[in-house]
């Protein structure tokens, strides 16, 4: 039956400026969670097996860069233009704290245990602040010559991975504060991610997919895509790879073989951002034309609002979405 049945997103409308992050939460009792960061400003959280929305948060002044969500979806953090990362109740929907910096703010991550919040921004810096003790001085990481655009907790919240426009990306120790790895490439990155077992990483740059062994930022394989590409996501069980950028086109690729599986249209405008849900089964993907969508990652397969209809009837493999307004 796949063969007759073609990928039919669910679009998830509400911002009305290009969509430029995305985070999914980790499985939790009710789910999982899916917030996204765009230009106008208001990031949304959203359910996310359906991208039903929840709520938006307002009160950044400027772009919104970067999102996070803690691990079990309590807390949301947010990275913005206007020189602040925010911290939020994610149920109640309240500003919890700001976080003032000297310049935009690009990237924001929860440590694992969710008392620490890493930043980083065109500063060049991270930052760990202590949720505990917001009003402290935060631990500060310098040596990058160009402005943060990713940065992620690894190793338990011990070291933290950072890239950057200045071609490299970098593996900081946050006991001893110091640079422990660094390395150069050819193109600005333009997203990281990090497996969630913490055993891969998964870059972008240039027209590249690199997936990097994040303890030494050894490379493992690098895969060429037939467009600048923006972001990538790797399957929980790492069977493929997802990606998208200035083409409007979603690529799947093999993991193993590093063949391209399929590539379609999936957006008006370039894709900023792909990422797979913690189960796998969809991915998510962020666009200059202001949607969200959601893809099933097995076409037909009966899931979330998905219904398993044969095309061959209708043409259609998906119940009738409305879009999701803020």
């Amino acid at each position: 039956m796949a063969a007759t049945l073609r990928q039919t997103p669910l679009t998830c409308s509400g911002h009305t400026r290009p969509v430029v992050h995305l985070a999914f939460s980790q499985m939790c009792p009710d789910g999982y969670f899916l917030i996204s960061a765009s230009k106008d400003g208001k990031p949304m959280l959203r359910q996310g097996n359906t991208g039903d929305w929840i709520g938006t948060f307002e009160g950044h002044k400027g772009a919104v860069w970067g999102v996070a969500l803690n691990s079990d979806a309590t807390r949301a953090a947010t990275a913005a233009a206007d020189f602040s990362a925010k911290i939020w109740d994610a149920v109640a929907g309240e500003e919890l704290h700001t976080f003032s910096h000297s310049h935009i703010v690009k990237s924001v991550d929860f440590s694992p245990d969710s008392t620490e919040l890493l930043t980083g921004s065109n500063e060049k810096l991270l930052k760990i602040f202590d949720l505990g003790k917001p009003e402290a001085e935060p631990q500060v990481f310098s040596g990058h010559t160009g402005g943060l655009k990713h940065v992620l907790f690894m190793n338990q919240g011990k070291q933290m991975l950072s890239c950057a426009e200045d071609k490299t990306v970098r593996c900081w120790d946050k006991a001893s504060g110091q640079e422990v790895r660094k390395l150069e490439v050819a193109h600005n990155p333009t997203s990281m991610e990090l497996a969630a077992d913490g055993q891969m990483l998964t870059l972008t740059y240039g027209s590249k997919v690199a997936f990097l062994n994040p303890e030494t930022l050894e490379q493992q394989k690098e895969i060429t895509v037939p467009t600048t590409v923006y972001s990538a996501s790797l399957h929980p069980g790492r069977t493929f790879f997802i990606c998208g950028g200035e083409d409007f086109k979603m690529y799947k690729f093999d993991f193993n073989t590093t063949e391209e599986i399929e590539s379609f249209k999936g957006h008006f405008g370039p894709v900023h951002c792909v990422r797979f849900s913690p189960d796998g089964e969809l991915y998510a993907s962020g666009s200059e034309d202001g949607t969200l969508r959601l893809w099933q990652t097995t076409v037909g397969k009966t899931y979330g609002l998905w219904k398993c209809i044969d095309a061959t009837a209708n043409d259609i493999n998906t119940t009738v979405k409305p879009e999701a307004t803020a």
